[in-house]
């Protein structure tokens, strides 16, 4: 099930991380070493647990910034956007003001990992409400909300990597995300 780039998600880490993540790949080890590093899932399964699991880190980190009017999983994401979330504003003409709305939507496969990878998503597409570009500013905003942001993103290409190459891993579902 090889592609032509198996190690596409990961184009941007030196050679010697590609060339662990190819040896691993390569002695069929890769999903194994994930799920010790990782060993469990999280809870949040539907729309308004994800709605309600963004809002608790709003809350927490960027509580004066524009309100969400919508958070949802889209199936559609990683297929047509080649994203794994989005965040948007949609704007409209009420009466003789333009109301702006901030919407996320997050890929469904973040509904079958651990809560490690839907935190690193979610702050991504949080941090893009005060950040809009992938600047120094935006990664220090996304590492004052999860320290441990930068990790977790490498992490889940690697996943990524592994999706492509094997297939999904089978989490087992935990709680809901803290």
């Amino acid at each position: 099930m090889a592609n032509a780039s198996p190690l596409k998600y990961l184009a941007g880490y030196p050679e010697n991380l590609q060339t662990q993540v190819q040896q691993l790949l390569d002695k069929g080890r890769l999903g194994e070493v994930l799920l010790t590093k990782y060993p469990q899932g999280h809870g949040v399964r539907t729309d308004k647990a994800l709605y309600d699991y963004v809002m608790d880190l709003k809350n927490d980190f960027l509580r004066s910034s524009e309100p969400l009017s919508k958070v949802a999983f889209d199936s559609k994401l990683h297929v047509i956007a080649h994203a794994l979330g989005t965040h948007t504003t949609v704007s409209r003409v009420q009466g003789n003001k333009l109301k702006a709305k901030r919407e996320i939507r997050v890929a469904t496969l973040f509904k079958d990992v651990p809560v490690e990878f839907l935190r690193m998503i979610t702050v991504h597409e949080l941090a893009h409400i005060k950040e809009k570009a992938h600047d120094k500013a935006f990664y220090q905003l996304c590492t004052h909300m999860e320290p441990q942001y930068h990790q977790y993103e490498f992490d889940l290409r690697v996943y990524l990597t592994h999706v492509d190459v094997v297939g999904k891993l089978a989490w087992p579902s935990g709680q809901v995300a803290p």
